[in-house]
């Protein structure tokens, strides 16, 4: 399926000469999306770390990889170099450094990885100013209804999804391959292998192999409790370590794509917490809960939402939840440029009225815009964003807006 990361990889490759950065979690679709933009190349070369070949090339050093690329002759067209899984080389951002720098304007170089190839929170040789940084992220229902890159953050109006999809995209996640499949079977299968592949490959990288079953331990009460305040010092007790280690270890639960932390914003608000984080799962569907699984299911709809219209450049964006010290709550608040924005409390079930605590918060912090989002609700084909007041709207008119 066509994703709308394809446009965007065309649209910089257009534009810039900065190299292009596609970060995610594995399976996501990295790989797919990069080989349905050589399609759109004359010419295009693929290395992969995994492969022993390419591996041996990429080590040889930036001059073998542009004789392998041409990069040494006059040429037609720009080509495209992707580079999959290099941050697994130890040397990888002086090799992204020298072939960016030495053969400049020469190439389109487009690299996938993981969290590791977030640069700006490691140390070494800075390639600042030589990239761009997109964060993939599951299949929504915005980028179902509308793949189009748009000159604004929301769509102007609504789109009907198919019901067929949305069933399909609550049961079995926002991932490409259990997504298309939508068979139960296929589903239990690729959960265990990427249960796997998450405790057993991946945190053998980033861990003591001792520890690796008490991090599933930590994983598993993290699951229990979306969308609830998490305690480090409560974990801790739970698991028999320290809180340190408990704030490290959601870390490296959190650079594995197996969870995201959303803190409580404080500006503005009249005793509010300070501290307590609340975590939710990259994928929904591991949730049996419907109520904290719709909470996760649009927490992950509005945390792809903000990083993607961050690193398109329409501005700073930021996820929270507003609680305070007398137990009002309000699910998440978008920020733009720091300034409260969109305020959003989620419903399972639509039989309930507008939460006091909305209107609330609604009046404390004055955002633009204020809804309880519903999931059971059937679709209106009404602009949400058409409202200047806290609003009951349906899941699948109002995601259907954001990316």
């Amino acid at each position: 399926m066509d994703r709308i990361y394809q446009n965007v990889i065309f649209e910089h490759f257009q534009e810039n000469r900065q190299m292009l950065f596609l970060m995610g979690p594995r399976q996501v679709g990295k790989t797919t999306l990069s080989f349905s933009i050589r399609n759109r190349y004359k010419e295009s070369f693929y290395f992969s770390w995994d492969d022993e070949t390419d591996r041996e090339l990429i080590v040889a050093g930036v001059e073998k990889v542009a004789q392998k690329a041409g990069l040494h002759s006059l040429q037609e067209t720009i080509p495209l170099l992707i580079f999959d899984e290099i941050h697994k080389y130890p040397h990888w951002k002086n090799f992204l450094k020298g072939l960016y720098d030495c053969y400049p304007n020469q190439a389109h170089i487009l690299v996938t990885g993981s969290a590791r190839l977030d640069v700006y929170k490691k140390g070494g040789d800075s390639l600042m100013g030589r990239y761009f940084l997109y964060r993939i992220h599951p299949i929504t229902i915005g980028e179902l209804t509308d793949g189009s890159l748009r000159d604004q953050e929301l769509r102007s109006g609504p789109l009907k999804l198919e019901e067929h999809l949305f069933e399909s995209l609550w049961e079995y996640g926002g991932y490409p391959d259990p997504f298309l499949k939508a068979n139960l079977r296929f589903f239990n299968r690729w959960k265990q292998t990427r249960f796997h592949q998450l405790f057993q490959e991946e945190l053998r990288d980033a861990t003591r192999s001792q520890e690796i079953s008490r991090l599933e331990m930590l994983a598993k009460l993290l699951k229990a409790q979306v969308g609830q305040q998490s305690s480090y010092e409560s974990l801790a007790r739970a698991i028999r370590v320290s809180g340190n280690t408990i704030r490290s270890w959601t870390s490296i639960l959190q650079s594995l794509y197996y969870c995201f932390e959303v803190r409580p914003w404080s500006k503005n608000v009249t005793r509010s917490l300070l501290k307590e984080p609340k975590y939710y799962l990259w994928d929904w569907s591991e949730i049996e809960d419907i109520g904290a699984r719709a909470e996760n299911f649009v927490a992950s709809h509005l945390l792809k939402a903000i990083h993607f219209w961050t690193d398109f450049g329409w501005g700073s964006y930021e996820l929270y939840y507003l609680r305070d010290k007398d137990q009002k709550e309000v699910d998440f608040l978008i920020t733009k440029d720091n300034v409260p924005w969109i305020l959003v409390e989620v419903k399972a079930k639509g039989n309930q009225a507008i939460s006091p605590a909305l209107y609330y918060f609604y009046e404390m912090i004055k955002p633009q815009y204020a809804f309880q989002v519903v999931i059971d609700l059937p679709y209106k084909d009404v602009d949400c964003f058409s409202a200047k007041r806290p609003l009951i709207v349906p899941a699948k008119t109002f995601l259907s807006q954001l990316i």
